[in-house]
């Protein structure tokens, strides 16, 4: 089941959002993220899903891809809207005891469930379209006044850049050790919870061996290659921006216009 995790792949494509600055695509995610939860109504929420599912659709990254990123937080978007259900305000439309429905609970419920898979969406439509190498340039341009304060700008996002590109890696690796975990007889699905917490020590140890180790031979291939940092560094490709990205936060810049308009003028539902 690990193994099925898309979440920080990069899938080349011919796509319109392949082609956009990484800034701009970086700086729209984070827009985008901070609109989706200033949605208030269900005009506005229909909007960021509509945006959602319009630059999903300009990604070309197959919807399978998508689904898999969804996989590792079902369990959490069940129990966030079922907690959200019962504690509504209002008059209750049905109660037992101390537990209630409201309308107020249900409504809440579906805008942190959407809240939530438009967040993850957006995010997964970045890491399929952006290669870690775009990504790292496009995290150190953004940050590139901090330098100005001494503070590690390359530093910070290579180490960004590296954990992104690894998550595949060790997913990957944690599969691996669990079924040589079970084929060598260990039992990870029944008991209690602290018999099945126990049972993945096994599991976290060698996977922790892994990491390092993977961590100390990265490290040694860039001092082998004489890597030192931004410091007088060339790039192979340049990013700038295009009409396309201007477009795209022409776009963005309309889904906050529309979304305040609709928390403006129609009446809140959460």
């Amino acid at each position: 089941m690990v193994r099925d995790v898309a979440f920080g792949q990069y899938f080349p494509a011919n796509s319109v959002i392949h082609k956009c600055d990484p800034r701009a695509k970086l700086i729209m995610l984070v827009g985008f993220l901070v609109i989706i939860f200033c949605t208030f109504n269900y005009a506005s929420l229909a909007l960021v899903v509509l945006f959602t599912a319009l630059f999903v659709a300009a990604s070309k990254v197959p919807a399978k891809f998508y689904f898999k990123s969804m996989k590792v937080i079902i369990f959490i978007i069940i129990v966030t809207s079922i907690l959200n259900v019962f504690y509504g305000s209002g008059d209750p439309l049905v109660q037992w005891g101390i537990f209630k429905i409201t309308l107020n609970g249900i409504n809440r419920a579906i805008f942190v469930s959407v809240r939530i898979i438009c967040l993850i969406l957006a995010s997964s439509c970045l890491t399929f379209t952006t290669s870690p190498t775009e990504l790292t340039d496009a995290i150190e341009r953004l940050m590139k006044p901090l330098a100005k304060l001494h503070f590690p700008v390359h530093e910070i996002a290579m180490m960004m850049s590296l954990a992104l590109r690894f998550v595949p890696t060790l997913l990957e690796e944690t599969d691996k050790i669990t079924q040589a975990q079970k084929a060598r007889g260990a039992d990870m699905e029944s008991g209690n919870i602290i018999q099945r917490v126990k049972a993945f020590i096994p599991i976290l140890i060698p996977l922790f061996v892994s990491a390092f180790r993977r961590a100390y031979e990265l490290a040694t291939a860039m001092e082998c290659r004489c890597y030192r940092g931004g410091t007088g560094r060339t790039r192979m490709k340049t990013i700038h921006m295009a009409k396309r990205d201007y477009v795209s936060f022409v776009m963005v810049a309309l889904l906050i216009g529309g979304v305040i308009l609709c928390n403006i003028f129609l009446p809140a539902a959460v």
